[in-house]
C-alpha cells in the first residue's frame, strides 16, 4: 500500500511509511493527519478510492474508517 500512495500525484501530501501505530490487530492502517482521519484493514484496491474519494473529493471513505477511533453514536 505504501508504493501505491507514493506512486500517486498527491500534491499537498506527503506519503511516509511508519512502524506500528498501536492499531496492529487492525492492520494495514492508514492515518491521514493532521483531520485524524484512521482507515483500517486497508488493501491495495482501497488506495485509489482513498486517493479519489477522501484526498481528492474532501469525503472520507466510510467502509473503511476505523471503528474503535471513529465511533458511531445514534441518539
Amino acid at each position: 500500500m505504501l508504493a501505491a500512495f507514493q506512486a500517486a500525484d498527491l500534491e499537498g501530501y506527503t506519503v511516509v511509511g511508519c512502524d506500528c501505530q498501536g492499531q496492529c490487530s487492525s492492520g494495514p492502517t492508514v492515518r491521514i493527519i493532521p483531520e485524524e482521519t484512521w482507515y483500517c484493514q486497508v488493501q491495495p484496491s482501497d488506495v485509489p478510492i482513498i486517493i479519489e474519494q477522501h484526498l481528492r473529493g474532501g469525503e472520507p471513505v466510510e467502509a473503511k474508517l476505523h471503528p474503535r477511533i471513529h465511533r458511531r453514536f445514534s441518539f
